[in-house]
């Protein structure tokens, strides 16, 4: 039987390639604060309404927020807001593949930064899992930009930021999830989202209106995809944030991986695009390692 963080994070994973497929659209026309303002700003509409039908039923209130709650959730949403521009950052970069990389290190960091900060242990073959999954991305990219010496550039240092500051969000979001002390990851998770994307959507527009304060009728404009962007970012973060209630944040962001190995299959069935060897070995070891993590205790 499928257990529940197995399928949010699944959901996730999907929601969010289709989310960074709309946000790469946007940055077109707007920046990446911009972008991420978007992110934000059109998927309030839609965290309330998936909110108030869960408070409709299950026949309950909101909860006392409390100091962790708070506290996590600002942060949380701070983290995500700045590892959001640098993942975006990266799409106007010609070496992007190899920014993506470095960003898949967040399944190690968010394991090593919780383990030490909230003691949330890891098993052996958990471990084994993640080192295997990060050795497939490794081995795609570098199959992907043919050269070793590609390996470091700025576009890794755009990754390696995001990477981190993705690892602290998640691990965040889990310990603002669980705060509540509520057996229900589903209503938890949508407060915590509820609250951070109130908080985010203050953040970036204060920033956006220091910064270029016009661009805000560019995004009027582009309303339309900005909806798409809005509401694939709430049912995906909505995934996340379940999953991270319901199981250590290392390894749902490994679960979350295989979105990496259906875009290649994607490209290989679809496009009829002709995979290198490393990159099958690349996927294999991938696939292998998600196996491995479905297993660990």
């Amino acid at each position: 039987m499928l257990e529940s963080w197995v399928f949010w994070s699944l959901l996730a994973a999907t929601m969010q390639a289709v989310r960074t497929a709309g946000q790469k659209y946007l940055i077109a026309d707007i920046s990446p604060l911009g972008a991420t303002l978007v992110r934000y700003l059109f998927g309030l509409p839609f965290i309330a309404v998936y909110l108030g039908w869960l408070l409709v039923d299950r026949g309950a209130s909101i909860p006392a927020l409390n100091i962790l709650f708070i506290a996590y959730g600002i942060a949380a949403g701070f983290l995500q807001i700045i590892a959001t521009i640098l993942l975006i950052r990266l799409f106007t970069l010609r070496n992007f593949v190899v920014g993506s990389c470095y960003i898949r290190t967040e399944i190690l960091i968010t394991a090593v930064i919780g383990l030490t900060i909230f003691g949330e242990l890891v098993s052996g073959l958990g471990w084994m899992a993640m080192l295997a999954c990060v050795v497939g991305l490794v081995l795609i990219t570098i199959s992907k930009s043919g050269r070793l010496s590609d390996l470091w550039n700025l576009s890794s240092l755009y990754g390696l930021g995001a990477g981190l500051a993705f690892s602290l969000t998640s691990l965040l979001i889990r310990q603002a999830s669980l705060s509540f002390g509520i057996d229900d990851a589903m209503f938890t998770a949508a407060l915590t989202l509820a609250y951070m994307i109130l908080v985010q959507t203050v953040m970036s527009l204060a920033m956006l209106l220091v910064q270029n304060a016009a661009e805000l009728r560019v995004i009027i404009r582009k309303w339309k995809p900005s909806l798409f962007v809005g509401a694939t970012s709430v049912v995906g973060s909505a995934g996340w944030f379940t999953a991270f209630t319901l199981e250590r944040a290392a390894y749902v962001k490994t679960l979350g991986q295989v979105e990496f190995v259906l875009t290649l299959a994607i490209s290989i069935l679809y496009f009829k695009e002709r995979p290198k060897k490393m990159e099958l070995l690349g996927m294999v070891v991938l696939v292998s390692g998600v196996i491995l993590l479905l297993l660990a205790p």
